[in-house]
Formats: C-alpha cells, structure tokens, sequence
C-alpha cells in the first residue's frame, strides 16, 4: 500500500511538470486518467511556461522530459524510436533531446576512478584534465594522459622510442545514477502493468515489453564493461577496414563505471564546412558511411545505434571514427534476410513479394487480407518511383510501412523500430554533408552484391542443403530422445496393470516411428 501511495504521488508530480510545459497530451491519449489530467492542471496553476507556448507537442515533451531528469531523458530517447506508439512527428522532435546536463564535480569524478580502479589518479595518469569535455545524462566524459607502467617503459626502450603516455578519453558515471534509474524504471513498471491491465486496446503495443527493452538497455549503459565490449567486437568487425576506426578500449583502466578509450582527434562530421576546409570530399565521407552502415546492418547483423552527430568524427587521413557504444543494435539472420527481400520488393516495384515476405516471416497474422496487404503495399512504394534518387528515404519508407502493418496488426518489432531509428539519423547528416546524393544509392553495388551472395539461387540452394545436413546430425538424437519419451509413456501405461506381454506388444510404435523419420531424412535427398 505504501509503495502504491509513493508511486501515485510521483506521478502527479510528473503530471505536475507535463502541465507547465503543456505537454499533458501522452495522459490525454489514455482514458481514465481524465482525473491525474485535472489535477496536475490544479496543481501548476493552469500555467504554462511562456518560453514553451510556441513550441510543437513534441518539443514541448522534449523540454519537459529533460528537466524531469536521466531517466526521463533516456525514455523520450527510447521514444524517438517508436512513432508506432507516439506518431512520426512527436518521434522525430524528441530524437532531438539533448542529452545533456550540468557536470558533477571533479572531486566526485576523480573518487569514482580512484575507487573502481584502486589506484590513485597519479599513478594511473600523467595528467588528467578536471574540466570535462562533455556531460550526459547517465556520464561525463575527461581527457587525460595515461601514466606509462613499468612494462610499457621496457618496451619502448627496446623499440627506441620516447616513453610517453596514451591521450585518452576517460568517462564516469555520474554519482548514484544506478539508484536513480533503479527508482524511476520500477515507476514506469508499476504504470505499463496499469495500462494492459486496464487499457485493453494499448495491449497490442505491449507496454510492459517496451519497458523491459528500455532497462536492458540501461543496463547495458550502466555498466561500462559491456559497452568496452560492444566496442571491442564492433572494432574486430572492421579489422580489415582501415577507414574505419573505433577507439582501442584501455582494459587496464576500465571497470563497471570507468571506461578509458583512445582518445579521438578529428572533425564531428555534422561540421561540413570546417570539413571542406580541411580538403575532405563530402560525397566520399557519405560513401563511406553508408557502406560502414551497410556492412553492420547486413553482414555482422550488428550495429552503432546511436549515431547522432557528436558520435561520429572524420580524422585527416578521412577515416571515419565512431564513439560512444551504449546502444547497439542486434539483427539476427532471418531479420536480415526479410529486410533484403523487402527492400528488393520495393525496388523492382515486386509488391507481391513484399506481402509474401511478411507473412512469412509472420510478422503479419496468416488470417489476414493478404491482397489487401499488397495493395496497401503499393501505396507506399508507387511514389517513390516518381522521386529523383537523392530525395528517395529509406528510413522514411521503413516509418510509413510500419504505420500500414499496424493496421494489419503486425506486432511490434522493437529491433527493426531501432533500425529505421538509425538509418533516419545516418540519413540526416547524409543529406547535410552532400545534399543531392543518396547514400543508399552510393552503396547499391555493395548491396546488390550481398544480396547475390546471400539471396540467389546459389544461395538459397547451399541454406537448403545446410538445413538438410544439420537435420540429419539432429535425426539420432531426435530418434533417441523420441524412443525415450515413448518408453516412459509406455512404462506409465504398464504401472496401471497391463501385462508384460502386453508392454511388449505396445513397443511396435517406437519402430513405426524410426522408419517414418528415416523415409522423411531420405525423401529431403
């Protein structure tokens, strides 16, 4: 009861703080909180602050969400990715939020390095700079000069080098951050059981589900070891690429809330013309993005997630280098390959097979209006085959496809809302770096070669045949485990009186069914 009492409080006190920045509309859209509404109105005095009266919904939202603190910053990040709950416009005003806030001190951070690592910071640095460079909502981030251990001394004596320390760049999580989240998570728990427990028709877009995505993915950026990780198998993705750079993770200096990476000298890649000042071509930085881009998405099924401006950076030899490795996204194969069936659907103007793949993947229900599905299809791809190829959006074209599988109940698919999420991020600074290029159209030849190797018949032929090998390693365990079962059901029966004879009799099953698998493993051949 106490518990419930707290949370009701809180909750007028967000309803409070929506109020003055008139941005009470997500209450509205549920009923039965007509009443929290109201109150929350009482409560701020029907007063709206006038800095946000002429600002859209979604800014308005953004606004208020930030001064609501981390935890509320990071869900309207989440939102962003979702204009299946909260509609294309509010989603692409709040992918705006800013994610920053005033730093914490020095002291705080120096003691958090000094705890975690147990050491002091003049033994693991040269130097290390108070001021930060930067301040989020979950971290902030030093730079500093590493202090060389008596190893890397030897060996640059050996190689004839001047010992010298590794720039770095050193982030902290801020004091009590995982209490914070801990708090505000178990809120939103506590209001998406309400919504599917008294708002039948929110159901379908699973509440409860969206929040548990949204804690493991604090989780993952609570914890700064799992970020040095998805650094790390990001980095061995592009090993062989060497325009292509993520920071070395320094393991040494590096725990659960100290991560130390190499430290990043180059241009943000949103400043295009400091780079057109320093002789970089536009054109190929947008060429190669979309092929790293590309090669995420499609060969590793892996990717940067949260590729705003400030995380990306163009070096001077032109390599593009990527920080930050809080949200990564994760595709499986299938995924993948109903994303390449799809998108060539759409490009060969093949509807049918857009609906196909759809209901095959089954991500639309079977006993859905297939036809109608296809005409509902088309609508979405006839006009784009009346753009020029620079004003054609693929992420665009993902958000309306999404908006018409809805209307067919198609479940959520929250790794595919990230996508799109992303790609809508690439294509923004796409477009600022070289306005009249499309950067899928740059990747095309990359594409169409994947989709060769991974599509075609050749292709499709050697998944069969893989199918068929691995069933076949799986066919004696399958008899084994079937005999097994078959057995106990049989000793079952003979515990309720049947006679020896007659057990012996019930064991012909088993051998039918070996013969019947054993003529099903041939006929695949």
């Amino acid at each position: 009861m106490l518990g419930f009492v707290k949370n009701i409080i809180r909750l007028v006190k967000i309803a409070r703080t929506l109020a003055s920045h008139d941005a009470l509309f997500p209450l509205e859209w549920v009923s039965s909180t007509s009443g929290l509404v109201l109150t929350a109105k009482i409560l701020s005095g029907f007063r709206v602050k006038r800095s946000v009266r002429s600002q859209r919904p979604g800014v308005r939202l953004s606004i208020a969400l930030q001064e609501l603190g981390p935890s509320f910053i990071k869900f309207g990040q989440m939102l962003s990715t979702r204009p299946d709950l909260i509609g294309e416009v509010i989603a692409n005003d709040l992918s705006t939020l800013q994610d920053n806030l005033p730093s914490f001190s020095s002291q705080e951070a120096r003691k958090t390095i000094e705890t975690e690592l147990k050491a002091k910071i003049n033994e693991l640095f040269d130097d290390f700079e108070d001021k930060p460079v930067a301040a989020a909502s979950i971290a902030q981030v030093h730079f500093a000069t590493t202090k060389l251990t008596s190893y890397e001394i030897s060996i640059a004596k050996k190689n004839n080098l001047p010992p010298a320390g590794r720039k770095v760049a050193v982030k902290v999580l801020r004091p009590g951050i995982e209490e914070a989240f801990a708090k505000d998570i178990d809120l939103f728990r506590w209001i998406a059981k309400l919504l599917e427990k008294y708002q039948p028709q929110l159901r379908r877009l699973k509440p409860i589900a969206v929040i548990e995505t949204f804690s493991e993915s604090v989780h993952w950026e609570l914890d700064l070891r799992l970020e040095s990780s998805a650094a790390s198998e990001l980095a061995e993705n592009f090993s062989n690429d060497p325009k292509y750079l993520v920071p070395d993770v320094d393991w040494i200096r590096t725990s659960q809330r100290v991560l130390t990476t190499e430290r990043i000298d180059g241009i943000p890649i949103h400043n295009f013309r400091e780079l057109s000042e320093a002789g970089h071509d536009l054109e190929s930085i947008v060429k190669r993005a979309s092929e790293n881009f590309f090669l995420q998405v499609f060969r590793d099924g892996y990717f940067h997630a949260d590729m705003h401006p400030g995380n990306a950076f163009i070096l001077d030899d032109g390599t593009l280098a990527v920080v930050d490795f809080g949200i990564m996204g994760r595709i499986d194969r299938n995924t993948r390959f109903y994303l390449a069936d799809m998108l060539l659907g759409f490009v060969t103007g093949d509807y049918n097979r857009v609906a196909e793949v759809h209901f095959r993947a089954g991500y639309v229900p079977a006993n859905e209006d297939k036809q109608a599905f296809k005409q509902a299809v088309r609508a979405i791809g006839e006009p784009i085959f009346g753009q020029s190829s620079s004003d054609i959006s693929v992420a665009r074209l993902l958000s309306q496809l999404f908006q018409v599988t809805k209307e067919f109940n198609m479940e959520t698919q929250p790794q595919l809302l990230l996508l799109q999420k992303t790609m809508l991020l690439a294509e923004g600074v796409g477009r600022q770096l070289a306005p009249d290029t499309n950067m899928w159209q740059l990747a095309q030849p990359l594409i169409e070669e994947w989709m060769i190797e991974n599509r075609g018949p050749e292709a499709r032929f050697a998944e069969v045949i893989t199918n068929i090998f691995w069933a076949a390693e799986r066919l004696p365990t399958t008899i084994t485990e079937l005999e097994k079962r078959l057995y106990q059901a049989n000793d079952s029966s003979s515990k309720k009186n049947r006679s020896k004879n007659q057990k012996s009799n019930a064991q012909w099953p088993i051998w039918l069914a070996i013969i019947l698998l054993a003529i099903l493993f041939l006929t695949k051949f």
